[in-house]
């Protein structure tokens, strides 16, 4: 980043810093990030505050906890504390972008800070960056060199005020866009609620959860080619429950059904369903209707259906 020094003297004098990513992705004269290299490439960063990254090339893989992020060039991601970042750099591609880091406690006792909930792609596990438009790239870049402009004007009474209207001005715009393609997305696959039903009924009728397990949230995602976490934004905006929350809700209405209108016992239920031991059917049973599989059948049966099937255990 260049003029990583002037930019290190103004965070901690403003507890804020703006870089323009250039010779390398970051430094190790930062004091408020942890990067090791090896071999030249960056090996790990733990991020100690937020940071705001808005790449303008693709040059070199980089993950997020671990896990491989899908970003290119024009594409906007936000970076929490605690969260650890590797990047193997493309030497052959110049790195090219714009990092916002600022200090929780810049925010401490002002609305922007009261407000910080509200930002919630920073409690995000997405591990796409968010695509921007060229407008939109330029709204970016113009809150960037405001707040770039900020920092280089002597310090006075209004300056911390400036600097958290403009950090807020950024992170709304963030929030805009977002949201924007959540919402796109959702037109997109506008009936993903109604095909996850379908989709969830067809595979738990098929016979495929003995043979292949519970379905989980990444395997539906994968039938929409959608990745996990974007899947499960698009199912909570669209039917206000978790993915996994939906996922659990069906399989409790299947073994309701196989409880009620079948003689399979608990076991045989536990097994056609995909549960990998009848002790963790049983107690998502219980947890979700507040009573034992054995005990709900029991309650919804007639005395003559009663007689007629006698489970097993």
């Amino acid at each position: 980043m260049t003029n990583v020094g002037h930019g290190e003297h103004i965070l901690q004098r403003n507890r804020l810093a703006t870089y323009q990513i250039s010779a390398c992705f970051y430094s190790d004269e930062c004091h408020f990030i942890r990067p090791v290299f090896f071999d030249g490439s960056l090996k790990f960063i733990e991020i100690e505050i937020p940071c705001v990254v808005l790449m303008d090339d693709s040059f070199g893989k980089l993950c997020k906890n671990g896990k491989e992020m899908s970003y290119e060039a024009s594409t906007l991601f936000s970076l929490r504390p605690g969260e650890e970042v590797s990047m193997q750099l493309d030497y052959t591609v110049h790195p090219c972008g714009w990092m916002l880091a600022f200090r929780p406690e810049l925010l401490d006792k002002t609305g922007l800070g009261r407000d910080f909930y509200m930002f919630s792609f920073f409690f995000s596990d997405t591990l796409e960056a968010m695509a921007l438009s060229p407008m939109e790239r330029g709204i970016v870049l113009n809150c960037f060199n405001n707040l770039l402009a900020e920092l280089h004007t002597p310090r006075d009474y209004m300056s911390d005020q400036l600097l958290r209207l403009g950090i807020g001005q950024l992170l709304s715009y963030f929030k805009r866009f977002y949201e924007r393609q959540c919402i796109n997305a959702t037109k997109n696959v506008s009936t993903l609620g109604g095909r996850l039903d379908i989709l969830v009924d067809n595979y738990l009728s098929s016979g495929m959860p003995a043979q292949k397990g519970l379905p989980s949230v990444a395997w539906c995602a994968s039938q929409f080619n959608l990745s996990p976490n974007y899947f499960g934004e698009i199912i909570k905006r669209e039917l206000h429950i978790t993915a996994q929350d939906f996922l659990q809700q069906k399989m409790v209405s299947a073994a309701k059904r196989l409880l009620l209108e079948t003689s399979l016992s608990v076991i045989e239920i536990t097994e056609e369903l995909g549960f990998a031991y009848p002790n963790h059917f049983s107690r998502m049973f219980r947890r979700c209707i507040g009573v034992s599989p054995l005990k709900y059948r029991k309650n919804h049966q007639s005395p003559a259906e009663d007689k007629t099937k006698q489970p097993l255990l």
